[in-house]
């Protein structure tokens, strides 16, 4: 509803450039210049400064930075009401996910609510945890699935569930006929470990920590993004890593990987993150329960012991 050039100037000045509010908005980037262009020349100024390799406000972008921001949460406002009266759910829902979250629990969530809101059109972000909560606490997602416990003030969240973290290897591996496995017998294999910020990563560093061993202790053999790229690494016998139960399933179905449990038991939340202050429309709301309905369901599916866990 909102003029197509506000919401680009409003993502060129958010994210102070070109490239980002491209990337933001899904557009190319000569597409984001010229609708910059069309506004400048429009009121017959220059709204933007280039250079130094980031984009600011001149004294008239300002001006039109403020009441660009009214205009455009009253536009997502009145999108929302109308469809409330309509009683159909519609227009553009942009989630947060992290990476195991959206290689098991993401489809799963989405085609369900798909076929009962066919107008809805989400908008899948992969990032980590702590990049998703980011994005979520400066407003660029409507809402985020993570794996860590956040105690952002500008949060709302609500813990769904919890997916228990093992080790996982290549069977036949010496790990995988353990029974459990404490930190002090993993200290002699090479571990293929997550990239910062990951949430499974951040757990197995305190894991190992609360048992007095430093991470400089381990052999890292590797630093991988990708849950898909450290299940194959681990299914090629070059390491053991850690991974969440539900992200190994058709693994261990299939005899790719075998797993064995940590010993004290270690536990990823699944939590459902909204930003506190923003607008809240039908549409993020109904997501949400949506997902703590079936992520809960899922979950306890999975492990039976997740039936208390949410709240």
């Amino acid at each position: 509803m909102a003029d197509r050039r506000l919401q680009v100037f409003h993502a060129v000045a958010k994210h102070g450039s070109f490239t980002r509010a491209a990337e933001h908005l899904f557009m190319t980037q000569p597409a984001v210049t010229f609708q910059i262009k069309q506004l400048e020349e429009h009121f017959n100024t220059r709204l933007l400064e280039r250079g130094h390799g980031r984009v600011s406000l001149t004294p008239a972008g300002e001006i039109v930075m403020a009441y660009a921001e009214r205009i455009l949460d009253m536009s997502e406002e009145l999108e929302s009401r109308v469809s409330e009266l309509t009683d159909e759910l519609a227009g553009t829902l942009t989630i947060g996910t992290s990476t195991t979250i959206a290689a098991y629990w993401m489809p799963r969530l989405l085609e369900p609510f798909k076929r009962k809101y066919p107008r809805v059109i989400p908008r899948v972000v992969v990032g980590n945890s702590a990049l998703t909560e980011a994005r979520v606490t400066a407003r660029e997602l409507d809402i985020g699935l993570i794996e860590i416990v956040t105690d952002q003030p500008a949060i709302e969240r609500r813990t769904v569930a919890r997916d228990e973290l093992m080790v996982i290897c290549q069977p036949g591996h010496p790990l995988s006929g353990e029974a459990s496995l404490e930190a002090i017998d993993l200290m002699g294999y090479p571990f293929i470990t997550r990239d910062p910020g990951n949430a499974i990563r951040e757990l197995a560093e305190k894991f190992f920590e609360s048992a007095g061993i430093s991470m400089d202790q381990l052999i890292i053999c590797a630093e991988i993004g990708s849950l898909a790229t450290v299940k194959y690494l681990a299914s090629c016998g070059l390491g053991y890593g850690i991974a969440s139960r539900a992200a190994i399933q058709r693994d261990l179905r299939e005899g790719r990987l075998a797993a064995i449990p940590l010993e004290p038991r270690l536990y990823t939340p699944l939590e459902v993150i909204i930003p506190k202050d923003k607008f809240r429309s039908r549409l993020i709301a109904t997501f949400a329960d949506h997902v703590v309905e079936v992520l809960g369901r899922m979950a306890e599916e999975i492990d039976p012991s997740n039936e208390s866990v949410a709240d």
